[in-house]
């Protein structure tokens, strides 16, 4: 299936992780599709000695099970630039059905620079600071990313503090069951809450709600108890750019509701998706950060971004963090 796409040339295949490690340095791959469940060395195990030992751009194939879900999320964040679900299960005789998605990310994956992932992965933790009470106006963050994204969020949340006076609203480019896991995984590496968000959730300070995949996030005010707060609503709209959810649709809604107490932040991602939703929240007096290009996997999104002006700041990855922090 591969090797009829004449950008494809498959240089040799693996029974399972063992027998990858062993013809990996004499192959050199370009790319590496890996499966998460094979006999002997996992693919976690085998990803992190990749990573390792011949540091090469992966490509996991991951089945929808609760499992396999969870799974994908921590060899992403253990290094690997995408996954492709599998269309049937564990063994997927049908795989041709992910044909153009598989192929469009080998190709994509082979001009990744590998040594960004690691210097990320590498990267201390820093915790950022707020003195305790400190009386904030009321804020919302809309943070969009894609491929290298859920690296990225873990390292940026993780270093928020547990005192955060803010909610953060998170759009993540993926398909549906995986966004649960990736909150789930998040919330786990987080001082602040972090969940899927749910139809009708309140938006509520020191949480950041992760879009579910296959819906868009909106949000709305609403008074509850006498108090005007604002509401999530998930919707199965049009695909936006070919996505859903869709950084745009999030961003240019909580633009309208919160006017300039919005700050919009893009990470790495391919394409242009949340350009228009920045430029929104620019309109509207909010403050905007993008993502440098030294620390993005993908320059793609925060590009558009920058390029069109509408990037207050352009912040490296291990200062995100800290810019969020400061805009309180």
């Amino acid at each position: 299936m591969l090797s009829s796409n004449p950008e494809i040339e498959v240089v040799g295949t693996a029974k399972d992780g063992n027998d990858a490690m062993k013809k990996l340095a004499t192959l050199k791959p370009d790319v590496i599709t890996l499966d998460y469940l094979m006999p002997g060395l996992s693919g976690l195990r085998a990803l992190k000695r990749i990573m390792g030992e011949l540091p090469t751009p992966v490509i996991m194939l991951s089945a929808y099970t609760q499992e396999g879900t969870a799974a994908t999320i921590e060899c992403l964040e253990a290094g690997a630039v995408d996954f492709v679900p599998k269309p049937s299960g564990a063994v997927s005789a049908d795989i041709e059905k992910v044909r153009d998605k598989l192929t469009e990310k080998i190709i994509r994956a082979s001009k990744v620079n590998i040594q960004k992932i690691k210097s990320i992965l590498a990267r201390e933790r820093v915790k950022q600071f707020l003195a305790p009470g400190i009386a904030v106006r009321e804020r919302v963050f809309v943070i969009g990313s894609s491929t290298g994204g859920p690296s990225v969020l873990e390292l940026v949340l993780s270093e928020l503090p547990s005192n955060f006076p803010a909610a953060l609203l998170v759009v993540q480019h993926m398909p549906a069951k995986f966004t649960r896991s990736l909150a789930e995984r998040l919330n786990r590496t987080s001082e602040i809450l972090v969940k899927e968000a749910e139809e009708g959730d309140v938006i509520e300070p020191g949480t950041a709600y992760v879009a579910p995949g296959d819906f868009h996030m909106t949000v709305e005010k609403t008074m509850i108890d006498g108090l005007s707060k604002g509401v999530i609503h998930l919707n199965q709209g049009p695909l936006v750019h070919s996505l859903r959810p869709s950084v745009d649709v999030t961003m240019k809604s909580v633009a309208e509701v919160y006017g300039k107490n919005v700050v919009g932040i893009i990470l790495t991602g391919m394409g242009r998706d949340g350009a228009e939703g920045m430029r929104a929240i620019k309109r509207r007096k909010g403050k905007t950060i993008a993502q440098d290009e030294a620390t993005s996997l993908i320059f793609g999104m925060p590009r558009e971004v920058i390029e069109k002006g509408d990037a207050d700041c352009v912040l490296p990855v291990f200062k995100i963090s800290q810019g969020i922090v400061q805009l309180l």
